[in-house]
């Protein structure tokens, strides 16, 4: 892959520049100093991969991630000193359409890939290198309230690049008194899972926690998956994770997911696919669909990346295919039908 490099820190500049080299089959693009180069750059010579901070001068990693996503749609891994420090960027940028957030690693002055740090960030431009190939990117407070136990819809979103600022907007719609129970898959690492669950809760008045193993869904509750292994039903009513299958790519996938719940759920499903590069989900859409469930994919003008859903639209595992702003109504107007 051609990768590009935006980062006003020389040091962290060289490092990255080196770790990238180190891998071999990769090449560094070009260099950017801030955002603003940065999309200037893009508009002349596309990367297959941006290492995007999120901290510099001019226009920082967030409205630049907005501004190439909107102008000219690439692949960006976030790569900054502190994703701990800056989560409320991460996930801006997410929304955005940024794929995935990584601390800049710590190497040798080699520029080896020997710390775990370092591993961290090849394995996850493998991984975009591998998602790349399947779809090219070119194309108020929570409100405590009683659950119920034994909640007869199930609400099951799917969800990746671009994935928070639209789950945001779906949970937004639902009310405190909602009695659909919510599994969320998004592709993102588990140590960003609690941070995501925070953020969320500022959108919803729902409550909101990632999923444990024998978690069971419950009336008015979103549960997120949080393991880098498949969330899936293990009964009617139990949730876990499995590591298998392993050599799906996609951790946590949503196809996996989707598809565990068209097997084991016992009441009505709906299926939500979201913004996300790749095919991830709509395999698992397509499930539930033909099990006779309500299925619902974004529509490519509101989709930040239009992979996902895209692909689900290609194999008709869609019935709805809609407008970001609609599916929150869509949701509730389809549970009201059913009471």
């Amino acid at each position: 892959m051609r990768i590009g490099v935006v980062n006003d820190m020389p040091m962290a500049v060289e490092l990255l520049r080196r770790l990238v080299l180190s891998i071999g089959e990769h090449q560094v693009a070009w260099i950017a100093t801030n955002g603003r180069e940065a999309v200037e750059v893009c508009r002349r010579d596309l990367p297959d991969l941006i290492l995007m901070d999120l901290a510099m001068p001019e226009m920082d990693g967030v409205e630049a991630t907005r501004r190439i996503m909107a102008e000219t749609p690439c692949s960006i891994l976030l790569v900054t000193a502190s994703i701990e420090a800056n989560l409320a960027g991460v996930y801006e940028a997410m929304g955005h359409g940024a794929l995935d957030a990584v601390d800049i690693p710590s190497v040798g002055i080699e520029g080896n890939a020997s710390s775990q740090s370092a591993r961290l960030l090849t394995n996850k431009i493998a991984t975009i290198g591998k998602l790349i190939g399947d779809a090219p990117a070119k194309t108020k407070r929570r409100m405590s309230r009683d659950a119920e136990p034994t909640p007869r819809r199930l609400i099951a979103i799917g969800a990746s690049a671009g994935g928070p600022a639209a789950v945001a907007a779906v949970l937004s719609a639902f009310p405190v008194d909602f009695d659909g129970a919510i599994v969320l898959v998004q592709h993102l690492d588990a140590q960003f899972v609690p941070g995501l669950t925070d953020w969320l809760g500022q959108h919803t008045p729902l409550p909101i926690r990632p999923a444990r193993e024998k978690d069971s869904p419950q009336a008015g509750t979103v549960l997120v998956a949080s393991s880098a292994d498949h969330l899936v039903f293990k009964s009617a009513q139990q949730l876990g994770y499995t590591p298998s299958p392993k050599d799906n790519f996609y951790r946590p996938s949503v196809d996996v997911f989707f598809g565990s719940a068209a097997q084991w759920w016992p009441g009505s499903v709906i299926g939500v696919l979201l913004t996300g590069m790749g095919r991830d989900g709509a395999r698992g859409l397509r499930q539930l669909r033909d099990k006779g469930h309500l299925t619902i994919a974004q529509d490519r003008a509101t989709s930040a990346v239009y992979g996902m859903p895209k692909a689900a639209a290609e194999i008709g595992a869609a019935v709805d295919i809609l407008p970001l702003s609609a599916i929150g109504s869509r949701i509730i107007e389809a549970c009201e039908r059913s009471t």
